[in-house]
């Protein structure tokens, strides 16, 4: 069984989830605010010493032609940072719509509140980024 955590980069929060190679489930995790657009790299460290992941994968979007978009670059140096730091394999992985997708569900369907949606929505989309991450592993088994 392989551990992995999975990201959803922003400038403000980062999403982060929780899954594994055996059961192919992800979980939503927690959300790390940057002070100052700064990232909160002790709390990821924190993150990291009590999962131990195998593997982390951070979402990654471009511009509807493929192109890099504004955050792109931003979410490139997350990843080799997190791969730096931590000496854990990073991918990247297509995140497309993925915090849309998360904010549908929860103001949606659940019928969370506004404030509560802002607190949670990333840590949504790195499990939505992740689970599908996950699920394109037992495909290819």
């Amino acid at each position: 069984m392989a551990v992995c955590l999975g990201f959803d980069y922003g400038v403000k929060k980062i999403g982060v989830a929780v899954g594994d190679t055996e059961t192919n489930i992800a979980n939503a995790l927690t959300t790390v605010r940057a002070i100052n657009q700064k990232t909160g790299w002790a709390e990821i460290t924190t993150i990291i010493d009590t999962w131990k992941p195998t593997k982390m994968i951070v979402g990654i979007s471009h511009r509807d032609d493929g192109e890099d978009n504004e955050v792109t670059p931003k979410m490139k140096r997350f990843s080799r940072q997190l791969e730096g730091r931590y000496q854990c394999p990073v991918e990247l992985f297509d995140e497309a719509l993925t915090t849309f997708e998360a904010k549908q569900l929860l103001f949606d369907e659940v019928q969370v509140s506004a404030t509560k949606l802002w607190e949670v929505q990333d840590q949504l989309a790195a499990q939505l980024i992740l689970q599908s991450w996950l699920n394109t592993q037992q495909q290819g088994m």
